[in-house]
């Protein structure tokens, strides 16, 4: 009886090993690795919001954090990224559950809220243009904020 258990549990740890790590594991239980594999680079997290005053509400401007190449979506030096722009928000498991204005296509909010990553994410897809041509990311759509006279002025729509 205690070898048919075995094999049965065996069996489920196999099985368990062919989901992939995001759908295995909380985003704390994840590697550094697996951590920095979530982003898509969509960049999206890197463009600049306005909160009204009195509702709370957010607004999404075509404005980007200076670090954020608008060429590519991703960062100049996210190495240093906190060093350069003290106010960037370093994402962590703790920041994700908080931070409501993260995309909804957004992979860290995916995991924690327990779905699943969208086709087009790199791990999916295993090809990091599918997050561009999907029309997900930022590239191409954003200007840097220290090109703008006046962030307010640079409200859209078309980030919803």
């Amino acid at each position: 009886m205690a070898a048919k258990s075995f094999i049965k549990r065996a069996r489920r740890a196999a099985e368990a090993q062919k989901e992939p790590f995001w759908k295995r594991k909380t985003l704390t239980e994840m590697t550094k690795q697996e951590w920095e594999s979530l982003c898509d680079g969509c960049g999206m997290c890197c463009v600049n919001k306005l909160e009204y005053e009195g509702t709370g509400d957010l607004a999404q401007t075509d404005t980007c954090c200076r670090l954020l190449d608008p060429k590519t979506a991703l960062c100049k030096d996210y190495k240093n990224r906190k060093k350069i722009v003290p106010e960037c928000i370093q994402l962590t498991p703790k920041v994700v559950a908080k931070m409501d204005w993260l995309p909804r296509t957004c992979g860290y909010r995916l995991v924690h809220l327990k779905q699943d990553l969208y086709w087009w994410h790199p791990l999916v897809s295993g090809d990091p243009n599918t997050v561009h041509e999907a029309g997900i990311s930022a590239r191409g759509r954003v200007i840097p904020e220290d090109q703008v006279e006046d962030i307010s002025e640079r409200v859209v729509d078309w980030f919803a």
